[in-house]
């Protein structure tokens, strides 16, 4: 079940005969990979990966995804965080781990101290990490954009690559295989000089040869997509068109999984509808990402859902029904529909094999100042639990108890 990654931009209309011409384009694919038990050596019913998840029935994994914040905790913080993950019932912690962290001064000093304690706590608890290798120091940032913020990608995709490769040696030997490569390339916000999936196929390409040189269990994601319609003034490429430009390019071929980042508040994510959802475009609408990928010759890989919530704090109305319309965010009753549905919509799907919440924590008080971004929490900034945490918690107890009396 483990696979691999390339990436670049095309049309989405390439058809069966692109299959061919990828492989010429990156030569014979890696050998088949199995999956490792990892940091927590859990058996599969506690959400790691099976051997058998490409090609028969799946566990579906549980996750939240902290962003950038799990790092910058002190370790009570961080031990109650895992506390609470642990009593959610995920297996799975998604954590930036940032090059702009590791190395912000200058290619020669690294502060590996800032994420060995992650690591450390994760092993203490038996959890899973999910590291995302993201972003970039000044020093090392593509002169386009190097003023603009950490989500300027590098100057040097091989310079980023060595950066990867060294983190893999260092947090193999602890359990880590699991890797994402960047986040949401398709989107300027976090690929600052634009969308561009021949340089996301270059960083993707170095970066995946040079943590498999490493560790020979590494299993690589593809940085998740926005869910997204192109608008060019925005400088977006939709999830669909980025991802048949990747597989034209040959990169699924480095990857061992995709993932994705629907979110469709203030619908459900298993409302059916005319149009497609977010969460509809994974194999119910027309070129969806299942069909995206047969196209390309991977009809089974798994679909990971590392992102995916919904905001209860931000400018404007807030929406407590499906039918709201022009609405910012989300009421904290709706969040906790939104949070039970999720799990089941995402069980529902066979592509899907791993779900991520974001997010753990609100980044901060909902004053009129906050963005909307810091209020994806299942627990409010000062700790206290949304509805939508007993929700999850619920939904996902469910989804046990009946995966194992199916079993």
């Amino acid at each position: 079940m483990r696979r691999r990654l390339l990436g670049a931009l095309v049309a989405v209309a390439v058809l069966a005969g692109s299959v061919t011409a990828a492989v010429a384009l990156t030569g014979s694919e890696p050998p088949a990979r199995r999956p490792d038990a990892g940091i927590g050596a859990r058996t599969p019913t506690s959400g790691a990966p099976s051997a058998s998840a490409r090609t028969t029935d799946r566990d579906l994994a549980f996750g939240l995804s902290f962003g950038d914040s799990l790092t910058w905790m002190t370790d009570a913080e961080r031990a109650g965080a895992m506390d609470d993950a642990e009593e959610l019932g995920v297996h799975w912690l998604r954590v930036d781990l940032s090059w702009r962290n590791i190395q912000p001064d200058s290619p020669d000093r690294y502060l590996w101290e800032r994420f060995d304690p992650v690591v450390e706590a994760a092993r203490a608890h038996g959890l899973e990490l999910l590291p995302t290798l993201s972003y970039t120091p000044r020093w090392a940032a593509d002169p386009r954009c190097a003023g603009s913020g950490q989500a300027c990608p590098p100057a040097d995709s091989d310079r980023f690559a060595q950066f990867a490769r060294e983190a893999a040696e260092r947090y193999a030997p602890k359990g880590v295989h699991t890797w994402e490569i960047w986040n949401e390339p398709n989107i300027e916000p976090f690929w600052r000089t634009g969308p561009d999936a021949e340089s996301y196929t270059a960083l993707l390409r170095a970066t995946a040869t040079a943590v498999r040189s490493v560790d020979s269990d590494a299993y690589l994601l593809l940085g998740g997509l926005a869910a997204v319609n192109t608008v060019p003034a925005k400088q977006y490429v939709s999830h669909k068109t980025f991802l048949a430009e990747l597989g034209r390019l040959g990169a699924l071929k480095q990857v061992d999984a995709i993932s994705y980042h629907p979110y469709t508040y203030p619908l459900l994510p298993s409302t059916r509808t005319a149009t497609g959802t977010r969460f509809e475009d994974i194999d119910r609408t027309k070129d969806n990402l299942v069909d995206i990928l047969a196209r390309y010759g991977e009809p089974r890989m798994p679909v990971w859902l590392t992102e995916t919530g919904a905001p209860t704090w931000s400018q404007g109305s807030a929406a407590d029904s499906q039918t709201a319309r022009d609405t910012s965010h989300v009421t904290p009753r709706l969040q906790a529909e939104i949070a039970k549905d999720t799990v089941a919509a995402a069980a529902a799907t066979r592509a899907v094999r791993a779900v991520f919440w974001f997010s753990y924590r609100d980044g901060g008080p909902e004053t009129p100042a906050s963005r909307k971004s810091q209020h994806y929490g299942l627990t409010y900034a000062d700790g206290r639990r949304k509805p939508a945490f007993d929700a999850f918690e619920r939904a996902v107890r469910t989804y046990r108890a009946k995966h194992a009396r199916r079993d």
